[in-house]
């Protein structure tokens, strides 16, 4: 965040509302449901303070000059999450980043700021002024909401060696146990073979896509065609397989409908709780499409099943002409980005979105589209 505010010139607040913004968007835009309750970790400052003091108590932390670490070798099981060969981590830790760490895998629970230098984000503490580690924020937050025990834990197969293995390493820390009964990974969406990245390619927002003509829906009936935990292979042909599915799909549509029938409903039901087998689950609804039954049974049995796929199969997209009221609060948002008032322009776009509209920054003009 620090970097990011010299690059773009803004402060660290300020792009973390942005990109805040821009993930919402995008979620609606995918039909995403929200979660009940998304907690900012700088609103939680107090709590991470409160976990570290826990687990210091139980005795698993010691200080160094930049911070206070988690003693990996207090905790006996560390190892086990991902099988972890700890004697080759010491071997291959010729060159350590700190010194002072008593263990190649113990980690920051508080870092201290530099003294020569002033951080946007600092906060006071028991420790003296600095910042959290990067995983005490996920255990205070999601043991606040859930309790100190929950059901599921998800994450990219990425925070499988570091991230959730010391996320599970300070719940035994703070609490004597595991808080999460199930750690559940998704895999990759890869481009050329590669992780998608900047240098990689493959690189598109929704937003992207929308301007190309695609349909957010095709995205997600095309992340829907695999396993989580087998990644995907993203490329615009297949994208456009895809919508040309999604489309197809969308043609068995009829205006009445009938019962939905409960063989094929049982059936998924027995899909998508086998690990969310989604691929399997697209399969049966094309076998529904393509079966005897009466084309309004068809599209019940469809649409039922679309109340967990998400693909907004009986919605209409309207062109509406956008209301003048829109449009005077479009142009109120204008003038206040003009003159750099990021606060005014965000309160606004929050008022245009309330109001049914999202407002997509082009440049130096806009597209207003109504919320689908």
């Amino acid at each position: 965040m620090e970097k990011g505010s010299k690059k773009e010139g803004l402060t660290v607040w300020e792009i973390a509302k942005k990109y805040e913004n821009e993930f919402l968007d995008n979620l609606r835009e995918l039909n995403i449901e929200l979660p009940w309750k998304m907690p900012k970790a700088t609103d939680h400052i107090q709590e991470q303070i409160d976990l570290i003091k826990k687990i210091e108590a139980n005795g698993f932390t010691y200080k160094t000059s930049d911070g206070i670490y988690f003693d990996t070798s207090k905790f006996v099981d560390y190892k086990k999450f991902t099988n972890l060969n700890l004697e080759k981590i010491k071997e291959g830790a010729r060159v350590e980043i700190n010194k002072e760490k008593k263990n190649p895998t113990d980690f920051a629970l508080w870092k201290f700021s530099p003294k020569n230098q002033k951080r946007q984000m600092e906060w006071e503490s028991p420790w003296g002024v600095g910042f959290p580690g990067w995983h005490i924020e996920c255990t205070a937050m999601s043991t606040k909401y859930l309790g100190e025990t929950f059901d599921i834990h998800t994450g990219g197969e990425d925070h499988i060696n570091i991230h959730h293995t010391n996320e599970i390493a300070q719940g035994y820390g703070a609490f004597g146990h595991n808080t999460a009964n199930y750690w559940m990974h998704n895999a990759f969406i890869t481009f050329k073979g590669e992780k998608i990245s900047k240098s990689s390619g493959g690189l598109f927002t929704v937003k992207d896509l929308i301007e190309m003509d695609f349909d957010p829906m095709a995205f997600r009936y095309m992340v829907l065609g695999s396993h989580y935990r087998k990644g995907m292979e993203f490329s615009l042909e297949n994208l456009k397989m895809a919508q040309t599915a999604l489309n197809k799909l969308k043609g068995y549509k009829v205006e009445s409908l009938s019962s939905v029938n409960q063989t094929f409903k049982n059936e998924f039901i027995e899909k998508i709780s086998d690990d969310l087998a989604m691929p399997e689950v697209l399969a049966l609804v094309w076998k529904v499409a393509k079966s005897d039954l009466s084309p309004e049974e068809k599209w019940a049995t469809i649409l039922d099943f679309d109340k967990v796929l998400g693909l907004n199969l009986n919605k209409e997209i309207e062109d509406k002409e956008i209301p003048e009221e829109i449009l005077k609060l479009v142009e109120e948002r204008n003038q206040a980005r003009e003159i750099k008032n990021w606060g005014e322009s965000d309160r606004l776009r929050e008022v245009i979105k309330n109001k049914g509209y999202l407002v997509e920054d082009l440049g130096n003009t806009c597209k207003i589209r109504p919320i689908k």
